[in-house]
């Protein structure tokens, strides 16, 4: 699929491809090899990760400890 970009340094996603991903608004852009490259951002991913941690029995703290071992390595 073709695609142009405006004077504005603006694209459009073909509708073809936009439909794949219906709930999200947001695409993080990379440049890989030359490329251009998008990856959908969902915003309610945090709250995912929050919510897995939490049922794991995880808290802040845990977390900050975590990363502090993490870093030590």
């Amino acid at each position: 699929m073709l695609t142009k970009k405006t004077s504005k340094n603006q694209i459009t996603l073909p509708k073809a491809i936009i439909t794949h991903f219906p709930d999200v608004d947001y695409f993080d852009v990379q440049e890989e090899d030359g490329k251009i490259v998008l990856f959908p951002v969902r915003p309610n991913q945090t709250e995912d990760v929050r919510r897995r941690l939490a049922e794991m029995g995880l808290d802040d703290q845990d977390v900050k400890d975590a990363i502090f071992w993490a870093k030590k390595a």
